[in-house]
C-alpha cells in the first residue's frame, strides 16, 4: 500500500512538473510552482526528487521519448504502404500536437540548450535513418515510382509542415487573423492536406 501511494505521489509530481516545464520552461519554473501545481508541500517534493535539475531531466527524457517514439512506431510499420504511412503519421503527429500545443517550443528549446546529450540518449538520427520508411522511400526511388531525392528532404518536409504551425501559432494566428477555434479547424484540415502535398511532391504513381 505504501509503495502504491509513493508511486501515485511521484506520478502526481511528474505530471505537475511536466505541465509547468512545458508552459514556463526550465529557468522560469520554481520547485514551489511544481509543489503548488501537484498539491503537495515543498518538503515532500524534495523528498521524492532532490533537485529541480533531476526532475527536469526525467521529464524532458520521458516527454521527448513519447514524442518521438509515437512517430517512430509508424515509421517502422512494415504492414503499411508509403501512402498509408503518410496518412497515419500526419494524423497522429497533428493529434499529438493538438493535445500538447506547448510541446514544439519546449522540445526545440531544450534541443538547442542541451542538444548533444539529448540526441545521444535518444538516438533520433539513427532511428530515423534506419527506419522502414526510409527503406521504402529508397526502394520507390530505385523503382522510379517517385522523384530521385534525398529521403531526408521528405522527412524535413513532414516535420516542417506539421510542427511549424504549432511552434509559430501566435504568428500564424496574427497573419491569418483566425481565432482559436478557427486555428483548430485549420489544423484538422491539414491532417488531410499535408499527406496529399507530400505525395504530390514525391510524384507517387497511383
Amino acid at each position: 500500500m505504501k509503495k502504491q501511494i509513493e508511486l501515485k505521489t511521484e506520478e502526481k509530481i511528474k505530471e505537475a512538473a511536466r505541465t509547468m516545464f512545458l508552459k514556463k520552461g526550465f529557468a522560469a519554473t520554481k520547485t514551489r510552482d511544481i509543489a503548488e501545481e501537484s498539491g503537495i508541500n515543498l518538503a515532500l517534493l524534495n523528498y521524492y526528487f532532490r533537485s529541480k535539475e533531476k526532475l527536469f531531466k526525467i521529464i524532458i527524457m520521458e516527454t521527448l521519448k513519447d514524442f518521438f517514439e509515437s512517430i517512430l512506431s509508424h515509421l517502422n510499420d512494415e504492414a503499411t504502404s508509403l501512402e498509408e504511412k503518410f496518412d497515419t503519421i500526419v494524423v497522429s503527429y497533428i493529434t499529438l500536437l493538438q493535445k500538447n500545443p506547448d510541446m514544439p517550443l519546449f522540445v526545440l528549446g531544450e534541443m538547442q540548450r542541451n542538444k548533444d546529450q539529448l540526441l545521444t540518449e535518444l538516438q533520433i538520427s539513427s532511428k530515423i535513418s534506419n527506419s522502414y520508411l526510409i527503406k521504402q522511400l529508397q526502394q520507390a526511388i530505385k523503382e522510379g515510382k517517385i522523384a530521385p531525392v534525398n529521403p531526408m528532404h521528405i522527412i524535413i518536409n513532414l516535420i516542417g509542415l506539421t510542427v511549424f504551425p504549432f511552434a509559430a501559432k501566435p504568428m500564424v494566428m496574427e497573419i491569418t487573423q483566425c481565432s482559436d477555434s478557427e486555428f483548430t479547424n485549420l489544423m484538422e484540415e491539414r491532417k488531410d492536406l499535408i499527406s496529399k502535398w507530400l505525395k504530390e511532391m514525391m510524384y507517387i504513381q497511383k
